[in-house]
């Protein structure tokens, strides 16, 4: 909460991408006192004006606010000046916002990428280079319960790019429960993050909640084999991930293949996750949207490619979601594992 010594300085957000995470961190950052625009796609959006916004958290209280209080356009609004822009859209949408962005905010207004992937920030800053691209991590979890309703179902802090702009701006984040940790170099957090979101297309095709797969030994050890490629290739090329969970990166796939009872016992705290969560991919698959499979297991399949480290597992997880299994059908993990080790994989 924000105290005398760190007030909550008066500011103006525009989330560009009012998805799921973009409407969570919309939510609390109004609740905290900042002027908030969404941007957005016309089925969120008209759930936002039928039944307004409500962000439930795992850890926090609730929040809601009436559609009546929300400021919702579906582009980026003229002459909107905001001290922030916070960039949620999927990985695919990443040129399309930044074009957007650069015709109607002015020459160095601050974006702050809060994407999957590795370098959202810079194939955006390649497109619109008068504008001030800052790099940012989400570690939680943000499904959409129903129409309106968003909830967060794991934990984590947020991080961004060290900047002037972010220091201002911390103590709104943190009044809003959305506390930011602060980095000089992100590039180590987003490898650490997405070694772990490696498990995001095993969820999808597990057709599982988030703690149930987890929860499934099977599809813990494939997800242990895809981040032991992904060490391997980050290794080569003398890149060191950040941690993210209490283990060290390179501990994390034995833990991953214990027994389910050891990996209950060991890890409580990865345990933290509502029994409603699921991976953002998986509600990619159900609504038959893009994936953004390229911008996690591709970019472990290119980097191994840059320096001579096969990552045949990756790579065929790359052909199968979105083309497998058939509709309303979920492989079990023994199905999974076999359709990753099939010839030319």
């Amino acid at each position: 909460m924000a105290d005398d010594d760190n007030p909550v300085p008066p500011a103006t957000v525009l989330v560009m991408g009012c998805g799921s995470v973009g409407a969570f961190l919309a939510a609390r950052l109004q609740a905290a006192g900042a002027v908030v625009h969404c941007v957005g796609r016309g089925r969120m959006l008209d759930a936002l004006r039928s039944h307004g916004l409500r962000a439930t958290d795992i850890e926090a209280a609730p929040v809601e606010l009436p559609a009546e209080s929300l400021h919702l356009h579906e582009r980026v609004p003229s002459g909107l000046l905001p001290d922030l822009t916070l960039l949620t859209v999927k990985c695919s949408g990443t040129a399309d916002a930044a074009r957007a962005l650069a015709q109607r905010l002015p020459p160095g207004s601050p974006v702050l990428c809060l994407q999957n992937g590795i370098d959202q920030a810079g194939q955006a800053r390649a497109l619109a280079p008068r504008l001030d691209w800052l790099t940012g991590m989400v570690p939680f979890n943000v499904a959409e319960l129903e129409p309106g309703h968003l909830h967060r179902g794991t934990t984590g802090r947020l991080a961004a790019q060290d900047a002037p702009v972010v220091q201002r701006l911390a103590p709104l984040f943190a009044h809003a429960g959305l506390p930011l940790a602060r980095h000089a170099d992100m590039r180590p957090v987003q490898w650490g993050k997405l070694l772990l979101n490696l498990n995001n297309p095993v969820n999808a095709l597990s057709g599982l909640p988030l703690r149930a797969e987890l929860m499934n030994r099977g599809y813990r050890r494939i997800l242990a084999a895809l981040q032991r490629e992904a060490l391997a290739a980050l290794a080569a090329a003398g890149i060191t991930p950040a941690r993210m969970t209490p283990l060290p990166p390179h501990r994390l796939p034995a833990l991953l293949e214990a027994p389910d009872w050891l990996f209950r016992l060991l890890a409580r705290r990865m345990l933290r996750i509502d029994p409603q969560a699921r991976s953002s991919m998986a509600d990619d698959l159900a609504q038959g949207r893009r994936t953004e499979i390229d911008d996690l297991c591709g970019a472990v399949v290119r980097l191994g490619r840059e320096h001579g480290v096969p990552t045949p597992l990756n790579e065929r997880m790359l052909s199968l979601v979105g083309t497998w299994p058939p509709p309303g059908e979920w492989p079990s993990a023994d199905g999974l594992r076999q359709a990753l080790q099939a010839p030319g994989s």
